[in-house]
Formats: C-alpha cells, sequence, structure tokens
C-alpha cells in the first residue's frame, strides 16, 4: 500500500523524478518531503513566522527555500500564490505536475493553484535572511543523507 502525504498533490508526484543523485536517496518530491520532515526547523522557518512555527506546524515559514531546493533536484518551475499579507506562498510546478511541499502549514485552507506568477530565485534571494535559509537548508539536506 502506498504511503498517503499530507502535502497538495502528493498523489501525483512519483511520476516527477530527480535530475540527477546530487541528493543521494531524493528520487521524487515524497522522498524529498520525507527527508525535510528531518530537517525543518525553527530556524529554516522565516522570521516573520517564527511565533507560528511549531512540532506540529512544522512547514509553517518553509515555502520560498523549500520550492528552490525542490526545483534544485527536480527542475521546473516555482510559481507563487499571492496572500492578503502581501507575500507569496511558493510551490513546484514540474512538466505540468503540481507538489507544494509545504502546504499543510495552512491547515486545510484550499488554495487556488491555477494561473499564479512564476517566481524568481534572484528576486527571492535579493533577501540575504531567506538566502541563507536556504542554503542552511540544502546543507542540512545533504548532512542527513550522509547518515
Amino acid at each position: 500500500m502506498t504511503k498517503k502525504y499530507k502535502f497538495y498533490g502528493w498523489e501525483n508526484s512519483e511520476s516527477i523524478h530527480a535530475l540527477n543523485d546530487e541528493f543521494r536517496g531524493i528520487n521524487t518530491p515524497c522522498d524529498l518531503y520525507d527527508a525535510l520532515l528531518n530537517v525543518w526547523c525553527e530556524y529554516s522557518c522565516t522570521s516573520r513566522l517564527r511565533p507560528k512555527w511549531s512540532e506540529e506546524n512544522i512547514t509553517v515559514g518553509q515555502c520560498s527555500i523549500t520550492s528552490f531546493l525542490a526545483q534544485d533536484i527536480f527542475g521546473g518551475e516555482v510559481h507563487g500564490i499571492f496572500r492578503s499579507e502581501g507575500n507569496f506562498h511558493c510551490y513546484n510546478v514540474v512538466d505540468g505536475k503540481i507538489f507544494d511541499l509545504t502546504s499543510e502549514q495552512f491547515q486545510g485552507e484550499k488554495l487556488d493553484y491555477t494561473n499564479n506568477p512564476e517566481q524568481s530565485r534572484e528576486k527571492h534571494f535579493a533577501n540575504s535572511e531567506k538566502k541563507a535559509r536556504y542554503e542552511y537548508l540544502r546543507e542540512e539536506l545533504r548532512k542527513f543523507l550522509v547518515r
């Protein structure tokens, strides 16, 4: 029996495969999600949402750095859903298949994954705090995978 996941798009993500073996052991978005459950932490959460971060809501504030890390592994594009507080919630699109590894943070809120703008890595990483969190997440994933 296939394991069921809570992230948006998990059902179709098994057909998405890593572009190379840079992150050995990560073959599909489900593999990445399983590994990130051991890596996401309060430090990798964006500072403005850290008060909402908890072990019970581990994906909060992780969307952009997680989406760009997933893009490194699987290719495709990062898109963003505009949120009322003026930010974008990021997710991935690979070969027309959408997956959102951090959708659980919205605890049942239905997000609209249609017609959202592509997000620029350069624009997101112009924010040095976000770039540092992305580099931290990437390095912690590497460390976790060699255990």
